[in-house]
C-alpha cells in the first residue's frame, strides 16, 4: 500500500461536469482519497464549481478566467506537494489498484515518469472487470521512452529539474510537447505501463471549448508544430523525432499484440477494441 501523502493528482476542468463527476466516482470506486485530489475549475457555467464545492477535497481552485491548460496544472501542481503527483484529465475513469500500479512500477524500474495504459473512447463495456484482466496479462509489460499525455504521474525531482508546463497561451494543447521536449532533451526516461489501465473518454474539454468558440470538432485549437518555435534545435529536428516516435509506437503495437493479443493502447469503435 502506497502511503496517501506520498502523491497527489490534480485535474483541471472546464464545463462538462457530467464527465468529471465520472472521474471522480471512480477516483472513489479505486480507493483514491479525495482529500489527495486538487481540482481546478476554469470558469465553469454548468454547475461544477457547486460540484467540487460539495466534494471532501485536498484543494480547489476556481478560476476567474478559462486559464491555459499549463497554467492550470502548475497551480494544482503547487497547490498540495507531494513526493508523486499524477497530472491528469478530468475526463478518465481510474481502476482499481492504480496508484499501485504506477509507482510502485515507477519505484520496481527507478523511473520518474510514468504512465498509465488506456483504453479511448465508446464507453460499452464492463470497464472494471476488463482492467482487472488487462492489468493481470499486461502488468510486466513497458513501452519504455513511451508518454501518456491525458495521465503523468511525474516524481518531485522532475520539477527542479526540468521544470514545471510551459505557460503559453498561444499554445492551446501543445504545452505538454514543451515538457516532453524538456524530458527528453536531460535524459528523463518516461514510461507506459500495463500495471495500470484508465478509460479515456477523449478529449471532451477541448471538445467543449471549441464549441464555445464556435469551431468544429475537427478544427485545431492551435498547431502543436508552433510549438517548435520554442525547440531546441528546431524544426527538422522535431519532426524526424516525431516520426522515429511514431514508428517506435507501431512496433510496440506490433509485439504486444502478437504476444498478448491487446496492446497498452487501445480505442473502442463499434462494439469492438482496436490496439495502437
Amino acid at each position: 500500500m502506497i502511503p496517501k501523502t506520498d502523491y497527489a493528482i490534480t485535474f483541471a476542468c472546464h464545463n462538462a461536469v457530467d464527465y468529471t463527476k465520472k472521474c471522480v466516482e471512480s477516483l472513489v470506486a479505486s480507493g483514491t482519497p479525495l482529500d489527495r485530489v486538487v481540482a481546478v475549475d476554469n470558469l465553469s457555467t454548468d454547475g461544477t464549481p457547486d460540484y467540487l464545492r460539495s466534494l471532501p477535497l485536498g484543494g480547489l481552485i476556481l478560476n476567474s478566467a478559462n486559464m491555459p491548460w499549463s497554467i492550470a496544472m502548475n497551480q494544482g501542481i503547487l497547490a498540495l506537494q507531494a513526493e508523486w503527483t499524477f497530472v491528469m484529465n478530468n475526463d478518465i475513469l481510474a481502476s482499481a489498484g492504480w496508484i499501485e500500479g504506477l509507482i510502485g512500477t515507477a519505484n520496481r524500474l527507478g523511473l520518474r515518469v510514468i504512465s498509465p495504459a488506456m483504453v479511448e473512447l465508446e464507453f460499452d463495456y464492463d470497464f472494471p472487470a476488463f482492467a482487472v484482466d488487462a492489468t493481470t496479462r499486461m502488468a510486466k509489460v513497458e513501452r519504455r521512452g513511451g508518454v501518456n499525455p491525458v495521465c503523468l504521474v511525474i516524481h518531485k525531482s522532475v520539477f527542479a529539474e526540468a521544470g514545471y508546463f510551459h505557460a503559453e497561451p498561444r499554445l492551446y494543447g501543445a504545452e505538454d510537447e514543451l515538457f516532453f521536449h524538456a524530458l527528453r532533451s536531460r535524459g528523463i526516461e518516461t514510461t507506459i505501463t500495463g500495471a495500470a489501465w484508465l478509460h479515456h473518454f477523449g478529449s471532451i474539454t477541448q471538445l467543449l471549448v471549441k464549441q464555445s468558440k464556435g469551431m468544429k470538432p475537427r478544427d485545431s485549437l492551435t498547431h502543436r508544430n508552433k510549438a517548435v518555435r520554442f525547440l531546441d534545435p528546431g524544426y527538422w529536428s522535431y519532426k524526424f523525432e516525431k516520426t522515429r516516435r511514431l514508428r517506435q509506437q507501431q512496433q510496440w503495437r506490433d509485439a504486444e499484440v502478437a504476444a498478448h493479443g491487446m496492446s497498452l493502447h487501445g480505442k473502442r469503435q463499434h462494439g469492438a477494441f482496436q490496439w495502437y
